[in-house]
């Protein structure tokens, strides 16, 4: 008899259709599905089938969401573990693994597009810019979950690189005291609200004004943080496609 598997799916940031093909398939084959229901659009799973069992994973703790999904996989039926954008960042993923891994119960992990690319995509910009950064930074303010000393936001910013800040809009003040201890105030910020939903709304400024625009706006959950010079202009034009630039697919016109 094979190892019981759970496929741990990335259900994207919120648009349906930005879940992978080999996602949605999975959801279409389950017998269980174990959602983040506070998280999740519920869009995702309208293609599922009448038959497959649902269980909302906001009102479970650690123990319960590992249970459900054992017993149903010793059982021999498909299960899938739906989190929210890529399981791999901020999914409280490893704890999930080593309960598995106990129980002699196999996983694989499905990607999915994390929501600070969807970020990106809402605001039309590149991380990765010549020049201006070359360098991504995804990170969140220490609160009820610490951050080590060393990844501090503070320190962080003194690096001025391009940088996605998870889990903390509610907090605001706080990551803008800390981003001026490396970000300049006139540094381009935006926050992009539930990002690739049909309620996506994106607020542009500065890391000096940027908390009163939140606040204006009423955000305190599902929002990101996007801080850098990336968000701004000018810009410098990479080597990868200049007519003078040489490399293992194209010659120069020199």
């Amino acid at each position: 008899m094979s190892k019981p598997l759970i496929h741990i799916v990335g259900a994207g940031p919120g648009d349906p259709e930005l879940i992978t093909v080999k996602g949605d398939r999975l959801l279409r084959e389950a017998d269980l599905i174990v959602y983040a229901g506070s998280l999740v659009n519920k869009q995702v799973l309208e293609a599922v089938g009448s038959e497959c069992d649902f269980y909302d994973s906001a009102s479970m703790d650690l123990e319960e969401i590992c249970r459900i999904m054992i017993d149903y996989a010793r059982e021999g039926k498909k299960v899938v573990r739906l989190h929210s954008g890529d399981p791999s960042l901020y999914g409280a993923l490893r704890e999930q693994m080593q309960i598995l891994e106990e129980a002699g119960v196999g996983y694989r992990m499905v990607p999915g597009v994390s929501s600070f690319s969807a970020a990106a995509a809402a605001v039309g910009k590149e991380y990765t810019l010549p020049d201006i950064s070359q360098t991504v930074i995804l990170t969140r303010l220490s609160g009820r979950t610490p951050v080590p000393e060393a990844q501090a936001l503070g320190r962080l910013a003194k690096h001025e690189a391009s940088m996605a800040i998870f889990l903390s809009i509610g907090m605001i003040d706080r990551v803008v005291e800390e981003l001026k201890q490396g970000y300049k105030e006139d540094t381009p910020a935006a926050v992009i609200y539930k990002a690739s939903w049909d309620e996506e709304q994106v607020i542009y400024g500065t890391v000096g004004n940027i908390a009163e625009k939140v606040k204006e706006a009423g955000f305190k959950l599902s929002a990101l943080i996007l801080v850098g010079r990336f968000l701004g202009d000018p810009i410098s034009r990479s080597k990868l496609y200049d007519a003078n630039f040489s490399h293992g697919c194209r010659e120069s016109k020199k």
